[in-house]
């Protein structure tokens, strides 16, 4: 079965790398996501070892569905649709292989794993723009107020120095797409219903101001050194910045709000000393 399902699914994955490593501003975070999907299965499976496994045929409710969607594929040659086949087919192959109770333990891991699919330019053309549009109009707001003027014409930026468009892949989408990832994992992982909440509304906002100050930063240079900058490794590290910047804030709001004090050495755990004294 494993090697029918390499040979079914390796261009896929040969396409989803390609996808992934095409440049920090598209699906870069993809190449990430197997790794953490497969920590986190180790992870939860870990205590069902040695514990009997009884098949579930509700895998077949996955699977078939995964299979159509390979099959039409193959006549479509999308490979979007073989990947969301692959996403399908594994909850269905655990239900199928390691029983319900296992596969409960790890639906999450397995649900997460959509996140490393590619979102399409189509499905994604009016919010591109919509995000354009934002960090256009908070650009020329807010650089006046820094001694450089600007003047703002659709997405386009009019410097003294140069004109500056801000295309699809300094949308921030990138960064929008991995801040949701990130804030799922974090949400899940998080102690109160509260606290996970806040991590997933929070993380829209973070990474778009993340990736406003990084075109800020852009501008900025540009308009000091001239438009040559953006030629430098500077401008692609620059995308790294947004990650830097909106993920370290999104564990934040995930940790617990009031971490239990370690004691002392010589100090009573409190629960201990409810335990002694309790009837």
């Amino acid at each position: 079965m494993a090697c029918a399902l390499v040979a079914l699914y390796a261009p896929t994955a040969k396409w989803l790398w390609e996808r992934w490593t095409m440049s920090v501003w598209h699906n870069a975070h993809g190449a990430l996501v197997p790794l953490v999907v497969a920590y986190l299965v180790y992870e939860e499976l870990k205590a069902t070892r040695g514990r009997p496994a009884t098949a579930s045929a509700w895998g077949f409710a996955f699977v078939i569905p995964a299979l159509i969607l390979q099959i039409a594929d193959t006549g479509m040659h999308t490979e979007l649709l073989s990947a969301v086949s692959l996403v399908l087919l594994l909850p269905g192959l655990s239900l199928l292989l390691i029983g319900v109770e296992r596969t409960r333990k790890i639906a999450f891991p397995l649900a997460f794993l959509a996140f490393a699919l590619p979102i399409p330019l189509s499905l994604t053309e009016s919010l591109h723009l919509v995000l354009r549009h934002a960090v256009t109009n908070v650009i020329a707001a807010v650089t006046p107020l820094l001694g450089i003027p600007v003047f703002a014409e659709g997405t386009t930026l009019h410097l003294a120095r140069a004109d500056l468009v801000i295309a699809d892949a300094c949308s921030g989408f990138s960064t929008l797409y991995a801040a949701a990832a990130v804030a799922c994992l974090t949400a899940w992982q998080a102690d109160t219903w509260k606290r996970r909440l806040l991590v997933v509304l929070c993380a829209a906002p973070i990474a778009i101001a993340a990736n406003i100050l990084r075109v800020m930063l852009l501008v900025l240079l540009v308009a000091s050194t001239g438009l040559d900058v953006l030629n430098t490794w500077i401008h692609p590290a620059s995308g790294m910045l947004t990650f830097a910047l909106s993920l370290p804030v999104i564990f934040w709001l995930g940790q617990p709000a009031n971490a239990p004090r370690r004691p002392a050495n010589g100090d009573t755990p409190i629960a201990n000393a409810s335990a002694r004294t309790a009837p």
